[in-house]
């Protein structure tokens, strides 16, 4: 179990760029966090102190709107990090960070964390390209929103999720994203009938088969093409 946890933290940014030695040396500083599917670990607004790894599950990162809506900003899977923001910019937190299923994370304190990289510049550097990449990620999505019509966008989201839990199949690609039908919607910025309008369609052409917070890609060329 223990080499399992490992590597599963050698792959997020934080470890990939150090030597054994010193994952070694920070992974001592980690603490072991379980959440309930359901459970809430950090609300918008709150102080934030520490990043965190998933080591096993599934966490959303939400915003809520002035009248009370709410936009799902991501899901993230086993080696994803979040919460690294605050580190940087020690202000309240920008998003709240919910167990899509039962989940267990690697929480690392900033104070723990900052001797250490103050050390290590390039751990700080790869941090930062970390950041980079999710903000590339979030000006896709406003272009999306203003550019891409509301099938293409699901198309994209389930080409997303797939790269993250997708798992090859007889019949093809198998996705447990374990979203539901409200919470896919808050994914693509649209309603959740407009997006089952869009659903029924791929799914009456064949390219791919709905089930219970899953689907199965049939026809990925297909899906890619509706995206762009």
């Amino acid at each position: 179990m223990v080499d399992e946890v490992n590597e599963v933290l050698r792959k997020a940014p934080l470890f990939e760029a150090l030597d054994e030695e010193d994952a070694a040396a920070l992974r001592s500083s980690v603490s072991e966090v379980r959440l309930g599917r359901g459970q809430t670990l950090f609300n918008e607004g709150d102080e934030g102190d520490r990043l965190y790894v998933i080591l096993s599950g599934k966490v959303k990162l939400t915003r809520t709107a002035v009248d009370g809506r709410e936009n799902l900003l991501g899901v993230l899977g086993p080696s994803e990090m979040f919460g690294e923001l605050s580190l940087f910019d020690p202000r309240p937190r920008t998003a709240s960070a919910v167990a899509v299923t039962d989940a267990v994370l690697a929480g690392l304190g900033h104070d723990d964390l900052r001797p250490f990289l103050s050390s290590r510049p390039h751990v700080s550097l790869q941090l930062l390209k970390a950041l980079a990449a999710r903000l590339r990620r979030t000006n896709d999505v406003m272009a999306d929103l203003v550019f891409t019509d509301v099938p293409g966008r699901v198309a994209k989201a389930l080409l997303e999720l797939a790269d993250k839990f997708g798992k090859e199949g007889e019949d093809g690609l198998h996705v447990h994203h374990d979203l539901t039908q409200e919470e896919l919607a808050q994914l693509v910025g649209a309603s959740r009938e407009t997006v089952n309008k869009a659903l029924a369609e791929f799914a009456l052409r064949g390219w791919l088969r709905i089930e219970a917070k899953a689907v199965v890609l049939m026809d990925v060329e297909r899906m890619r093409r509706r995206a762009r």
